[in-house]
């Protein structure tokens, strides 16, 4: 079974939810921007949430199933369509030998992803089926998708193997489930989104106007902006001394303030250790709505407490374990 890509869109790149044991080695993490839209959208195919799928970024691929599958497409509202039919998100869909799926304006975010029951079945490099660009490696081929690629899938589990069973409609191209998750797992991207942060190591290195301002001003995402990071634009961000500091550990959502005092937000694909003071944190949680941010798009972020950022992160893995269990149970009497 495999998927034929017609059209590859801006850039449409194999991903799962990254390359885990080898920052000490200078290999990065990578994997999903959205890791929740990845993550929900394997579990509605049945698969393992850590299963590879395509990111799809702004202006999506068209793509030809090549044999009966079951779909989801979660993340970005890029108008979808099967055949020319608009397909709702959040979803299982089965999907017939021959049926096309292509992508139209961009209504909401900026990165969808398609999971496809049984995963992308291409190589593991290290553990990870993840595409890094700029090292070239995992993925297809270490490159985003082109016109003539063709992915494998791999073999549904049982979940996926019943839920396909029972929504395939003989005749007919495509079938969808339905039932959607709660809003909480698949929320509509915001336009002006306001991300949740704690004070960074270095935040107490700036200016007093410099942290009001970092709370109560808006950034825009400037044109600056990839898998490894946004530059953002808004009220400039100055430190009390500028003195040289030493390379240290960041992560998916850590806020640097260059010199020129504006600041980036670094994202999936970022570098192992940085040597910019780190102004905030963004909350594990809000790292999806980070990642569906759009240059030109404005964004706030809002001062919460490590105590509250826990109690987040364990409400939404909560909410992640019980849509598994819904839809083991759907599977048995869908």
């Amino acid at each position: 079974m495999s998927l034929h890509i017609l059209r590859p869109g801006l850039l449409t790149t194999v991903q799962d939810l990254g390359r885990f044991g080898y920052q000490p080695d200078g290999i990065i993490v990578s994997g999903a921007m959205d890791s929740l839209a990845l993550r929900v959208a394997n579990q509605l195919v049945g698969n393992a949430e850590s299963a590879a799928g395509l990111e799809i970024t702004l202006l999506g691929p068209r793509i030809r199933f090549e044999a009966d599958h079951l779909i989801a497409l979660t993340g970005a509202h890029l108008s979808p369509t099967l055949n020319s039919q608009p397909v709702g998100l959040h979803r299982p869909v089965w999907v017939a030998a021959g049926t096309e799926l292509a992508f139209g304006p961009a209504v909401a975010g900026c990165r969808a992803y398609l999971a496809v029951a049984g995963g992308v079945a291409v190589p593991l490099v290290l553990g990870s089926r993840s595409t890094y660009l700029r090292a070239g490696f995992g993925g297809h081929e270490g490159r985003a998708l082109q016109a003539g690629d063709a992915l494998p899938a791999g073999e549904p589990s049982a979940v996926g193997a019943r839920i396909m069973q029972q929504l395939a409609r003989p005749g007919t191209a495509w079938a969808a489930a339905g039932f959607t998750p709660g809003p909480a797992l698949c929320p509509l991207p915001r336009f002006r989104p306001v991300l949740r942060a704690v004070p960074g190591p270095e935040y107490e290195q700036f200016s007093a106007e410099s942290q009001r301002a970092f709370w109560g001003e808006p950034f825009a995402v400037t044109p600056a902006a990839d898998r490894m990071g946004y530059r953002l634009q808004g009220p400039h961000l100055a430190r009390l001394q500028e003195a040289e500091l030493l390379s240290s550990a960041v992560t998916f959502g850590t806020v640097q303030v260059p010199a020129g005092g504006q600041p980036i937000a670094l994202l999936a694909d970022h570098q192992t250790t940085g040597g910019y003071p780190r102004l905030a944190q963004v909350i594990s949680v809000d790292w999806p709505v980070l990642a569906q941010a759009a240059p030109g798009q404005q964004l706030r972020f809002r001062e919460v407490s490590v105590a509250e950022a826990q109690a987040l992160f364990l409400a939404r893995e909560a909410q992640v374990r019980a849509l598994k269990r819904a839809l083991g149970q759907r599977a048995q009497g869908y």
